[in-house]
């Protein structure tokens, strides 16, 4: 008789479920305190800004307006559809 593929009679099958049995008592995290937790995760942060590329002055500024005059656009777009359907509203319900 031939076995199924992938079956989990196989030696290799029967092998990686015993690696992964083994591999999964503990690992790094619990050998460390939670202090030393804590002091890695902001070691990382601290490693992973230092990695961003932050805007010049001049983009800061330019990025700035742009945002600005975008929520002004929006303000003055709800602003006019808000008072149309209060007008809407008024001329349908008296």
């Amino acid at each position: 008789m031939t076995d199924a593929v992938g079956s989990i009679d196989t030696p290799d099958a029967q092998d990686e479920l015993q690696e992964s049995k083994k591999s999964r008592k503990g690992g790094k995290r619990a050998k460390k305190g939670p202090l030393k937790r804590l002091a890695l995760f902001y070691r990382q942060i601290i490693a992973e800004l230092r990695k961003v590329v932050w805007p010049t002055r001049n983009q800061l500024t330019s990025y700035t307006t742009v945002v600005i005059f975008f929520v002004a656009v929006m303000i003055a777009l709800v602003t006019v559809i808000d008072y149309g359907l209060n007008h809407a509203a008024k001329y349908v319900f008296g």
